[in-house]
């Protein structure tokens, strides 16, 4: 369905050699047309091909040339080098509301972008109650969508993406702004979408989500083609690769870079209850992450944040000190460390997505993904390890508590 060869795209940088600020704004057009500034390839060499009916993920980090792929797929930019065909009727959801206009309700809305997927008015509304239903939005569908929230919007961009039914359906990063129950609906969409024979090509950050839904994956780095496989495989090579590999302490100011200016991480490092650096921990045992952060404006009240995910991508929880606008920190550099408790987690790698947060209103300063990880080991010298020995089936492995009730041996 999708053939996709040799693909890149180049760019001009701003603030180039030949670029003057004190020309006129048309020269500098000008010059960034006859390419006197830097030139930047986004993506470049990048092919592969995507049958029928398969789910493909794509991957990558901040930066790896994700987006602008699925731009030249969705036929938003041309690209400067390269070719690539699809077969059949193609549908994107590229960001939050995307083709949807804010003075238009709900229902125009949805009515409007079965237009721009080429669907009949009587297509539309066949599938019109369907649409609202999966949404979730029949409250507020004869609202204006520029009142609606972000999830809303997206909610009902997807809704009308997967039951408009296109013959390739591209979706990217469509599940991190939903709540649990619309991406369990999603994901449960897209898998039958797929399974009805058509072609979904996924792009996220939810290694799980990909180990779920995709067939295949492809993993981007800095805008070329590192690997493509199996997703188990692919998604491994990605969490293994960088920053995260076996790393106990790390000075992350270096990533400065990543921050918006206003607090930016530091230091980060996994401690034993005696504040000693650690790189392995017993599942018996309780361990912390030590985050060192600077805030540098007075108008914001960062907190840090904390999302650890398995070496399969599952994510196992976020956690955060608060969401209440009166906490966060001020302006100077600050150590805090957050606990995880024992008999929580289980065997294997796990890898910490670190970043910064003011939450009312929300606004994230700074994420570092995978930029930590550690190994978790079995104790053997707990009297549960013979029979523990063997890895328990789960993404954690708490100790709970068994009541037993009646006669023993009865």
């Amino acid at each position: 369905m999708i053939t996709v060869e040799g693909i890149g795209k180049r760019y001009q940088l701003g603030g180039a050699r030949g670029i003057d600020p004190r020309d006129s704004l048309m020269s500098n057009v000008r010059a960034v047309m006859r390419g006197r500034g830097k030139p930047f390839w986004a993506v470049r060499d990048v092919g592969f091909t995507v049958d029928q009916g398969e789910v493909f993920g794509v991957i990558g980090r901040n930066g790896a040339g994700k987006s602008t792929l699925l731009k030249i797929l969705s036929r938003i930019t041309v690209p400067t080098e390269g070719r690539f065909t699809i077969e059949g009727k193609l549908g994107s959801l590229l960001e939050v509301g995307t083709g949807f206009h804010p003075d238009l309700t709900g229902r125009d809305n949805v009515y409007l972008n079965g237009t721009i997927l080429g669907m009949r008015r009587a297509e539309v509304k066949a599938k019109f109650d369907e649409i609202v239903e999966f949404s979730g939005v029949a409250p507020f569908i004869d609202t204006p969508v520029k009142r609606y929230s972000s999830g809303q919007k997206v909610r009902l961009a997807f809704a009308v993406a997967a039951h408009l039914e296109p013959e390739v359906l591209i979706i990217d990063e469509v599940l991190a702004v939903g709540d649990m129950e619309f991406q369990r609906k999603s994901m449960g969409k897209m898998k039958d979408v797929a399974s009805h024979g058509r072609t979904v090509i996924f792009v996220s950050h939810n290694m799980g989500a990909v180990n779920g839904l995709c067939h295949r994956c492809l993993l981007l780095d800095q805008g070329g083609v590192e690997m493509i496989g199996r997703t188990a495989d692919v998604t491994r090579r990605y969490l293994e690769r960088g920053d995260a590999l076996r790393v106990s302490r790390k000075d992350v100011s270096d990533h400065a870079h990543q921050s918006d200016g206003q607090a930016k991480l530091l230091y980060l490092r996994w401690v034993d209850t005696d504040h000693k650096t650690i790189d392995q921990a017993r599942v018996t045992d309780r361990f912390g992450l030590e985050i060192v952060h600077e805030v540098a404006a007075s108008n914001v009240r960062p907190q840090p944040v904390v999302m650890l995910c398995n070496e399969n991508g599952d994510q196992l929880f976020t956690t955060t000190p608060g969401l209440d606008s009166t906490m966060g920190y001020g302006l100077g550099t600050h150590t805090t460390t957050v606990w995880i408790p024992e008999h929580l987690l289980n065997v294997g790698t796990l890898y910490a997505t670190v970043g910064l947060t003011t939450w009312l209103p929300n606004h994230q300063h700074q994420s570092l993904e995978n930029i930590m990880s550690i190994e978790m080991m079995d104790d053997v010298s707990s009297p549960t390890f013979p029979i523990a020995n063997q890895r328990l089936d789960g993404i954690i492995r708490p100790q709970l508590t068994w009541q037993v009730s009646g006669h023993p041996g009865a």
